[in-house]
């Protein structure tokens, strides 16, 4: 019975490659639910996956050994990233529970060069950008986050808990927990009222 839902919702090909990518998933990623096939994985040692974790085809996940090593990319529990999702850490990417990531959305702890006012040094840009040192600043994405498609999430950046992502955002800065922001920069346009239980528009 099982079995024909499968090939019901999926046909009798794409039932075949969904078992084979489960199988895949347990033999190699054990603490996962399912990593769809194709992905590309760099350095997965330095990757710690939680419980439930659930990726579309294309996942591309870069965990470089730039800084002192250790876990650069963390997942918590019930994590599901979609199609074509790029993620890539010299230090710290840490993503928390239950957060749904969409497609094509592209998330980084780093940069080629320095280019903040806030440096003392800034990367000349006669020098081929692959060999400016690379900058870096953490990024953390609390629970229960929302990022739609087309996203980029940039260094140095923290979404707090339960915030929304409106697709084709560019995340520059923190996001405040219980909000909604879109754009390029993102910008905040909406928040959470709890005591009305409604999504209410910023002034």
């Amino acid at each position: 019975m099982q079995q024909l839902k499968l090939i019901r919702r999926y046909g009798f090909r794409g039932s075949v490659k969904l078992l084979a990518d489960i199988l895949n998933t347990k033999l190699f990623f054990s603490p996962c639910r399912i990593i769809r096939r194709p992905y590309y994985i760099r350095g997965k040692q330095f990757i710690k996956f939680g419980k439930g974790f659930t990726s579309g085809v294309g996942a591309r996940l870069d965990a470089f050994t730039a800084n002192k090593g250790g876990i650069l990319i963390e997942f918590g529990e019930n994590v599901q990233i979609n199609d074509y999702v790029h993620i890539a850490a010299v230090q710290s990417i840490k993503i928390g529970n239950n957060v749904l990531i969409a497609s094509k959305v592209f998330i980084t702890d780093h940069n080629h060069g320095y280019y903040n006012s806030t440096s003392q040094t800034h990367s000349h840009p006669s020098i081929p950008p692959v060999q400016r040192p690379l900058s870096q600043n953490p990024v953390i994405i609390e629970d229960n986050v929302w990022i739609g498609e087309f996203v980029s999430i940039m260094p140095g950046v923290c979404i707090k808990k339960g915030a929304i992502i409106g697709a084709m955002s560019v995340v520059t800065k923190t996001i405040p927990a219980y909000s909604i922001a879109v754009g390029s920069p993102a910008q905040v346009i909406k928040t959470f009222n709890f005591e009305t239980g409604k999504w209410q528009n910023i002034d």
